[in-house]
């Protein structure tokens, strides 16, 4: 009985912590930052052409902002999109990341193997960061955390109606590694706002043009999910591994 009610508990705070990273993960709030540089421009690369003959894809330029009143710029990025959209220089960035209407000017680009630097156009480029070769390791940590949160539920979901130990401390092996690797994520992106110049990645290609610019930069709700989400998984887990020693001494 005691086994059931402490699987429960663990059950429910697995889920939860896996949807705090699936949270994080699928939404572009890791980074928060405005400016007031002024009007803000994808960088314009030239037409390319993909394949060869007839069979050829043309990429078009890049989208830009070229034109705006005074106000702030306001950066959002995570996993999946870096965006930009002008707001009242009053506005909150966080506050302004809650309206469900963003308006009409809003540009999102991709913004895959976010957050550690990517020079955006050609590489080399004044604005590359030699950092830039670490971000894969920010991806392939997100991917297994994910990975391993869903592969220890499946296994915890298979092991109840059989009361298998082994199952339950694999399965909270699992989670627990997934807290982990959630954890080394943070911590990489806490590294990477604290130690690099991230005012000049946030004015990218306009920093020449605003030496003196005021950048501010938030940790976001993407990041606020993840973290909460690691001690939630890392109970969880800790939790299994134990009902499962509880289950192989009671045979």
């Amino acid at each position: 009985m005691r086994v059931g009610a402490a699987a429960l508990a663990g059950g429910v705070f697995g889920v939860i912590g896996t949807l705090c990273f699936f949270l994080a993960f699928g939404t572009d709030y890791w980074l928060l930052a405005s400016d007031n540089c002024g009007p803000y421009t994808w960088p314009t690369e030239t037409t390319t052409a993909v394949g060869n003959g007839t069979n050829a894809t043309e990429i078009p330029p890049a989208e830009a902002v070229s034109e705006a009143p005074p106000g702030l710029i306001l950066h959002h990025e995570g996993f999946f999109w870096r965006c930009v959209f002008q707001v009242e220089p009053s506005t909150h960035a966080l506050l302004a990341t809650l309206l469900v209407n963003q308006p009409d000017s809003k540009v999102c680009i991709h913004g895959y193997l976010f957050p550690l630097p990517v020079a955006l156009g050609q590489v080399p480029h004044p604005n590359y960061d030699a950092t830039a070769v670490f971000r894969g390791f920010w991806t392939v940590l997100v991917i297994l955390g994910l990975a391993s949160a869903l592969a220890g539920g499946f296994l915890l979901v298979c092991g109840v109606p059989f009361i298998s130990h082994k199952l339950y401390r694999l399965g909270g092996a699992l989670l627990i590694t997934a807290a982990c690797l959630f954890l080394l994520v943070l911590l990489l992106y806490v590294l990477w706002m604290e130690v690099v110049d991230v005012k000049r990645y946030v004015l990218q290609e306009r920093g020449d043009t605003c030496p003196g610019a005021q950048v501010s930069v938030l940790y976001g709700l993407s990041f606020m999910a993840a973290a909460a989400g690691v001690p939630l998984e890392l109970v969880s887990g800790l939790v299994f591994l134990l009902a499962g020693r509880a289950l192989r001494g009671s045979k």
